[in-house]
């Protein structure tokens, strides 16, 4: 059975970082596409980073020069480094790996 369990979400400032984390268990994230999609309410689901199996990143428009994405195939983890985070970043965080969804990390982004 595959699970992915997010980290690392929280309360912090505009201007302020985080770290998003997502352990896999169960397959090896190297066979997948992996990333992050966050949903905040009334809005739907989007993808915000991505990384290929090979490692090629991928990023929504308003994240870019922002979050980066990274993976430790090794450890079979993901990792989402969000920096000069903006209130219109506040959602729900979800990893996923391929057709694998994780439960979410909420995300509040205020003062």
């Amino acid at each position: 059975q595959v699970q992915l369990v997010e980290s690392g979400g929280g309360l912090v400032q505009p201007g302020g970082s985080l770290r998003l984390s997502c352990a896999a268990s169960g397959t090896k994230i190297a066979y997948y596409t992996m990333g992050w999609s966050r949903q905040a309410p009334g809005n739907r689901r989007e993808v915000v980073a991505s990384i290929s199996a090979s490692g090629v990143s991928n990023y929504e428009d308003s994240v870019k020069g922002r979050f980066t994405i990274s993976k430790n195939d090794a450890q079979n983890t993901a990792n989402l480094q969000m920096n000069s985070l903006k209130p219109n970043d506040t959602a729900v965080y979800y990893c996923f790996l391929g057709p694998y969804w994780g439960r979410g990390t909420q995300v509040t982004v205020s003062s």
